[in-house]
């Protein structure tokens, strides 16, 4: 590896877009990879509309003051978008073209896996020093403890289920609440133990209608109100579904179903988003300086890490197995 010295000069130029859903601290990760590239006389412009503005060449030279009171917004100033041109080879050359084009020698992707996917293509078919950082909501890439955007959005989905226990509690009510997870559970059983839930349902652990209605049966004999919280990827389809099966079998409650839905991914992020966001855009922007590449930044046990692409992306993240047995002592 050169020394600081030397690939300095070779990074001159960064570029930096968001991609996939937005998240929470999207755009306090945005302030902090512009302002540690200015602190560290680098140039650094937006890519708006993720990688589709790379092949469509909408790109902006962004200042510090252009970043100014953006921390505590929501979404994400420079936008997102999925882009099937920049999935064929064509499409990313293109891309390679505009960047060029704009003197951009290096690129921070904020996003997720499939963020990450097409970051690890392109330095592979051109080369361009890439480093990625974490911005979904869903919680679910190794290599970090925790993406930002996944402590809001859980934020958010408690609050609206501690408004609805206050309803199931007056009437006497069995909810089934859907939260964002599709591949993921980890939002539905987080908001699971700080809300109360009486049961939890996730795509990564088989859990059949009969252990739903057991859980049931044991909370009706003490309980003037039942939470179960399901993620969207559960494999019994999903709350309507299973609120669907359950009433047929088991109808000793008055039954509503509440999906919280992209409300989870707006709103101002929280204080842990923000730092989280502002210590990942730093990293990323002096990982490169250091000569980085093809590495997400990440934080383990409060400690910022590099992880492979390849590593992050290939490692399925697991729930904590202690934080079940946690909800079912307490959910009794």
């Amino acid at each position: 590896m050169n020394n600081n010295k030397e690939i300095m000069k070779a990074v001159r130029h960064i570029g930096v877009l968001t991609s996939g859903g937005d998240a929470p601290g999207m755009n306090a990760t945005i302030r902090a990879v512009v302002r540690t590239a200015h602190f560290h006389g680098l140039k650094v412009s937006g890519v708006y509309d993720g990688y589709e503005g790379l092949v469509q060449g909408d790109i902006q030279q962004l200042g510090i003051r252009d970043v100014s009171n953006i921390v505590q917004r929501g979404g994400t100033i420079l936008r997102s978008a999925r882009s099937a041109t920049f999935r064929t080879p064509e499409g990313r050359a293109r891309a390679k073209e505009t960047l060029d084009g704009q003197s951009i020698d290096s690129l921070i992707v904020i996003g997720g896996d499939g963020t990450f996917t097409g970051a690890a293509v392109f330095n592979k078919e051109y080369g361009i020093p890439v480093i990625g950082i974490t911005g979904t909501i869903d919680n679910d890439l190794a290599g970090t403890d925790t993406t930002i955007g996944f402590d809001t959005a859980t934020n958010t989905a408690m609050e609206a289920v501690d408004r609805i226990r206050d309803t199931a509690s007056s009437h006497h009510r069995l909810f089934f609440v859907e939260v964002m997870g599709r591949t993921s559970g980890a939002i539905a059983l987080h908001c699971g133990i700080a809300a109360g839930a009486e049961f939890v349902m996730v795509p990564e652990r088989e859990q059949g209608i009969d252990e739903l209605i057991t859980a049931l049966e044991q909370a009706s004999t003490s309980k003037s109100s039942v939470i179960v919280i399901v993620a969207e990827g559960d494999e019994q389809g999903g709350a309507y579904e299973v609120a669907r099966k359950v009433k047929e079998r088991y109808d000793h409650f008055d039954t509503r179903v509440s999906v919280l839905g992209h409300v989870q991914r707006g709103g101002n992020p929280s204080v842990a988003d923000r730092v989280l966001a502002s210590r990942s855009g730093v990293a990323a922007v002096e990982g490169l300086i250091a000569g980085r590449s093809t590495e997400m930044v990440g934080e383990v046990c409060g400690r910022i890490v590099f992880t492979p692409f390849s590593e992050a992306l290939s490692t399925p993240k697991q729930l904590d197995k202690e934080l079940f047995r946690i909800l079912g002592i307490l959910s009794i």
